[in-house]
């Protein structure tokens, strides 16, 4: 309960400091302290580090005692024995009897077993090492896409929350120019279609006003349910104009670091390793093993028989070396190993499937951004023309140039380059940072430098 508390009040501190202007930094570090992601992507991440430990644990010596005591009978009979002792002369047909019922028996057993070759255990360490590995790399891959899912969460709501302004502006503009045209109709200055077109464009921008006011509330939403920050009072600040979106280096470069550092790809390249050693671990040469082995026993049983009081106490104590070579399993062990063969053709497969993928996602990104500057410039200038043509239809219909269809057309299209323009900067942040998870790279450097595009 007291954890929470500081969380929350860390979270309230966070929001109170970014009263003003929230950017990607400070709801990316709400969300670590209250997505519960995080706690789960860190917890599979400790799991598999133990799996090192369970590796190196396969070639230490293993020591087990067992213990018995209960209630035993006992008979042994020897006859024909020849009995001989100092100073008495050698009997033959001797015979030796005891019997206990109902005795007290306690036994036990200390035993030691260090392994010295054991191909399937090599197998197994290999397979729990890569496991550990695994683990890291997925933990660096659930760290990527967390990241992301939050940056989209933050983007999402600019868009939403953009669009709707720009419908309240278009409404204010449509209800204004009804106004007039209602008035100019009074007076005989513009047809009655001036009005129908008005009113007809005004209830379509208020529907389109309801849609997107519930979402930009589930945009809202999803960011607060992520970060914990109250949602609608934030001011999220929207790329800036002066964003760099070149392509940070050469596509061929980019290929060849993704191929080797993409998160996807170390996953995949550590399950076909594993495939190769379970293989391994079924082959016929890794049946025999080799162990040094020690062990101490003792038991005892006494009680009172057919001839009186009787015991019966054996101790041993060994140490060597035990060899183990199955010579017939069935057919299971081979059949294991054709099974493991081709289990390491299909994780083959797969990575080369993901190879493919990781490459067309790389050069997807890259293309992105190397057209990323002469889009932004094209929406930049079609944004300046829709206004320069906004406020000319605004002249033209004031002196009768211009029909209120047209002006609305324009006021619409005016809208509609600004909420592009806005859609290509958050497209060109976001495929920067994809670009960098794609070759392994994404992290607290690279938000960095999407949150210093912002508009301060």
């Amino acid at each position: 309960m007291i954890h929470r508390t500081l969380i929350s009040a860390a979270a309230l501190a966070l929001y109170a400091a970014a009263a003003g202007a929230t950017d990607l930094l400070q709801v990316w570090e709400a969300a670590r302290r209250h997505d519960p992601q995080g706690a789960i992507a860190d917890a599979a991440r400790a799991a598999g580090s133990t799996r090192r430990d369970q590796a190196s644990a396969l070639w230490r010596p293993t020591v087990g005692l067992a213990a018995t005591a209960g209630r035993a009978n006992a008979e042994s009979r020897m006859e024909g024995a020849q009995f001989s002792a100092p100073g008495f002369p050698p009997s033959s047909g001797v015979s030796f009897g005891t019997s206990i019922d109902g005795g007290t028996l306690t036994r036990w057993t200390v035993g030691v077993k260090q392994p010295l070759y054991n191909a399937e255990r090599l197998a197994q360490r290999r397979q729990l090492n890569l496991a550990a590995d695994a683990a890291e790399v997925e933990w660096q891959a659930a760290q990527q896409d967390w990241m992301l899912q939050i940056v989209q969460h933050y983007s999402d709501v600019l868009v939403a929350e953009r669009r709707l302004a720009l419908l309240d502006r278009q409404r204010e503009a449509v209800e204004r120019a009804y106004r007039e045209a209602k008035e100019r109709y009074r007076v005989g200055d513009a047809p009655v279609t001036d009005t129908h077109e008005a009113a007809a464009r005004a209830q379509a921008l208020q529907a389109q006003a309801l849609t997107a006011a519930n979402d930009l509330e589930l945009a809202r939403i999803a960011l607060s349910d992520s970060t914990g920050l109250p949602p609608g009072q934030l001011q999220l600040q929207p790329p800036a104009g002066n964003f760099k979106a070149s392509p940070p280096e050469p596509l061929a470069q980019l290929l060849a670091h993704a191929a080797q550092n993409n998160p996807l790809l170390r996953q995949m390249q550590s399950q076909l390793d594993a495939a190769l050693a379970e293989a391994d671990k079924h082959h016929v040469a890794a049946s025999p093993t080799v162990d040094l082995v020690a062990q101490a026993s003792r038991e005892s049983l006494s009680g009172s028989g057919d001839f009186g009081q009787a015991s019966n106490t054996q101790t041993q104590q060994m140490v060597g070396i035990a060899l183990n070579v199955p010579l017939y399993t069935g057919g299971w062990r081979s059949a294991k190993h054709e099974e493991s063969l081709r289990l390491v053709d299909k994780a083959r497969a797969e990575l080369e499937r993901a190879r493919l993928q990781v490459g067309q996602q790389t050069r997807s990104a890259w293309l992105a951004l190397q057209s990323g500057e002469s889009r932004l410039g094209a929406l930049e200038q079609m944004l300046t023309a829709s206004r320069a043509r906004l406020d000319a239809t605004r002249l033209g219909r004031k002196v009768g140039d211009r029909t209120t269809l047209d002006l609305l057309n324009a006021e619409n299209d005016a809208a509609a380059a600004e909420l592009g323009l806005l859609q290509a900067r958050i497209d060109v942040l976001i495929n920067r940072l994809r670009l960098d998870a794609a070759t392994g790279r994404l992290g607290q450097e690279s938000l960095q430098a999407a949150n210093a595009s912002l508009q301060r």
